[in-house]
């Protein structure tokens, strides 16, 4: 008897079917004398559509609404069936008795693998291979040790339910808005929050009012201070006041009221998690979320010099342990190798703050595997990505950074000066960064010594000082800043908006459907987010709602909370939210209408940005036109200045202009106008049935008349 293995996808599937045996290929699997190995391409399953259970939800109507099943349905997606049939008649072979998961290892991976099974009707027994790295040793270590499927049903449980809230309060929303104001307009559990706190933001900046201060730096010859007022804020809003102050203080002599010494230790930052990798590859290269996940992902797959990424831990499990070495030997090479080469002749610290099981729950922090690494072998995106992994991974086992922190306090005439001075004991794990400037995690124990000032002279308390000169610099309050990518990462991680795998997924979503956009590595929300929002209901707007729903997911996943009442929380929830657009007397403008008409129904077009530039889409769902809005230029040029003309669209139908002189022509369809090529074609079709003498304008007389009677 032979077992079925389930990989997620092809490129999966054929690394497990060379490191286990199976090497007979076929179109939809390989197979060997133990395992026949396919693979999903995706989701090859998934919700039913609503018109699925009645042909009347074609139509989108608000009367339908909410779309509310009693139990939900499942389908083959169209696009993959011929897979899912592949699959199918390998699970009804005879010499089949088994089912192994290898699909992905987390909540996504789980349910698309169960709702396979589920169409397939699947009763055989079935087992789970969870492996958190694709290499040979963890594919032989992880079949020889597969666990039990049941073993992974609340795992399943959660994904499920995940999937239903989705399509209750997505699909449902998402009509009632599209329905009720007449426009593409999408809401969801998690993309709607999201936008809310991009929002929450804009509408700071928009009512921030700037004001003009002024700070006072005293010069003491060997050091700088700052000013400080009561309040301990070194800005004077009052012009006089700084004026007076500084001429009050200049040239003054003063005494050195406090110095406080202190050591400061700064222990190495923690493993990466998804999000803190997508947080830090935006800041350091600006790499979108999405971008991070497609890169981590070919690391992870394809070269397998990475463990598994879609983790939310930044923490080891004690079985690791013994790996730890090699997985530093496969990465000791160019730039890491001086750094690796003194941890490889001792025992390696292993602490709290790299191993603690208590702080993982489905897959470890994201560290390189003991794959050896050939770095030329990288893209140049690869090779970034890669390089803040292994100088993570490294620094973990360096010691902490080290430095004396000084805090000065000069008294002046009974004002307060202030200075602040560092000075570096032992580099400690900054070492491994080799100088680079470092812009810290979330982590607050990793403070940036940078910030702590610069270095000072040796200074004692009841020193007399004098002030050389002091200036008064002004500066301006700031706006809040609009959302990076990192700090929206930020804000949905501690909000509990979504998960590492979902995250980049949302952000790209909201970009594509023109609710925000990237502005430099900025976000913002456009014209249609900004209505979008306040078109919805309060609840949906704000994180606090989806935020308790993720922590019943979670709970559920654990085996804490049961499926049934989170399900019709999110029913309830669906008929509020609805009902909410059906009785609302807002309204919706479109923010992107342009001049042009559509051909076809004459409504007026919406620009929207793609992937291959501007298009003009017509609003009409029926109608579905849609063309580029770059500028066309036709051959045809302008009679006053020769230069060529712009070819547009209107409810005349096509027509030429000068967009310089603005001079407008009307292409008729049934003109005889006659391009340059045609010309040609017909003078030689006619140069011969005419006289020598016939001069140019004849013989295209004559083309032209025997052309209309063709």
């Amino acid at each position: 008897m032979k077992t079925l293995v389930l990989a997620e996808k092809p490129s999966v599937a054929r690394e497990i079917a060379r490191v286990m045996g199976s090497r007979e290929k076929h179109k939809s699997y390989f197979e060997g004398p133990k395992y026949i190995v396919t693979w999903a391409l995706g989701h090859l399953v998934g919700l039913a559509e609503p018109e699925d259970y009645d042909h009347k939800y074609q139509t989108w109507s608000l009367e339908d609404l909410p779309i509310l099943p009693e139990k939900m349905k499942l389908k083959v997606l169209r696009e993959t069936n011929h897979q899912f049939k592949a699959i199918s008649q390998l699970a009804k072979r005879q010499d089949i008795d088994e089912l192994i998961i290898a699909t992905d290892a987390a909540r996504e991976g789980e349910l698309l693998a169960r709702w396979i099974m589920q169409m397939l009707r699947w009763n055989k027994p079935f087992k789970r291979l969870w492996i958190s790295s694709q290499t040979d040793k963890a594919i032989r270590e992880g079949f020889a040790s597969l666990r039990p499927g049941s073993q992974f049903n609340r795992l399943y449980e959660s994904a499920r339910c995940r999937a239903e809230a989705d399509w209750m309060i997505g699909l449902n929303v998402t009509r009632a808005l599209t329905v009720k104001y007449n426009a593409q307009l999408s809401a969801g559990r998690v993309q709607t929050p999201t936008l809310g706190m991009i929002m929450d933001r804009e509408n700071e900046i928009r009512q921030f009012r700037s004001e003009e201060y002024y700070t006072l730096r005293g010069n003491f010859g060997s050091f700088e201070a700052v000013w400080r007022g009561a309040n301990n804020d070194s800005r004077i809003f009052d012009a006089e006041q700084a004026k007076s102050l500084r001429q009050k203080l200049e040239g003054r002599l003063g005494k050195i009221v406090k110095v406080k010494k202190s050591e400061k230790v700064v222990p190495h930052p923690l493993a990466y998690d998804l999000t803190e990798l997508q947080r830090d590859a935006n800041k350091r290269f600006g790499f979108s979320a999405k971008q991070t996940s497609n890169v981590l992902q070919r690391l992870y797959e394809q070269h397998k010099l990475v463990t598994y990424p879609r983790t939310d831990s930044r923490y080891l499990t004690s079985d690791m342990v013994g790996t730890l070495k090699e997985r530093l030997e496969s990465v000791a090479v160019g730039p890491y190798a001086a750094a690796i080469r003194p941890l490889l002749r001792k025992s390696l610290p292993i602490t709290k703050r790299i191993v603690d099981d208590s702080k993982v729950s489905d897959h470890h922090a994201i560290i390189p595997t003991e794959q050896t690494v050939i770095l030329n072998a990288l893209s140049t995106e690869e090779r970034k990505l890669y390089d803040l992994i292994v100088r993570r991974f490294i620094s973990l086992f360096y010691p902490a950074a080290k430095y004396d922190a000084v805090n000065v306090t000069v008294s002046v005439d009974g004002e307060s000066f202030h200075a602040k001075g560092i000075t570096v004991k032992d580099q400690g794990w900054r070492a491994v960064y080799e100088g680079e400037q470092m812009e810290e995690s979330d982590d607050d124990s990793a403070e940036d010594m940078t910030e702590s000032g610069v270095t000072l002279p040796v200074l004692n308390e009841g020193d007399s000082v004098k002030i050389e000169r002091i200036a008064a610099i002004s500066g301006r309050t700031m706006p809040p800043k609009r959302y990076t990518e990192a700090a929206l990462l930020s804000q949905m991680e501690k909000h509990g908006l979504g998960t590492p795998a979902t995250r980049a997924d949302i952000i790209e979503k909201l970009v594509s459907s023109d609710t925000i956009e990237r502005q430099g590595n900025m976000l913002l929300p456009t014209g249609k987010g900004i209505q979008l929002i306040e078109l919805v209901s309060p609840e949906l707007r704000t994180p606090q709602l989806t935020a308790r729903w993720e922590a019943e997911l979670e709970k559920i996943a654990r085996g804490e909370g049961r499926p049934e009442p989170f399900i019709r929380g999110i029913r309830k929830m669906a008929e509020e939210l609805v009902s909410g657009v059906k009785g609302s007397s807002a309204s919706y403008k479109p923010h992107n209408v342009s001049n042009s008409h559509c051909p076809d129904c004459g409504e007026r077009l919406l620009e929207k940005k793609s992937k291959r530039g501007k298009m003009l889409v017509c609003p009409n769902q029926e109608c579905g036109y849609r063309r580029s809005a770059e500028k066309r230029l036709s051959n045809r040029r302008c009679p006053q200045c020769h230069k060529k003309m712009e070819l547009k669209e209107g409810k005349a139908g096509m027509f030429v202009q000068c967009i310089t002189c603005g001079i407008t022509e009307v292409l008729n369809k049934d003109s005889q106008h006659v391009n340059k090529r045609e010309q040609q074609k017909l003078m030689k079709q006619y140069a011969k049935q005419e006289s020598i003498g016939s001069n140019l304008g004849d013989l295209l007389k004559a083309a032209l008349a025997q052309k209309d009677q063709d």
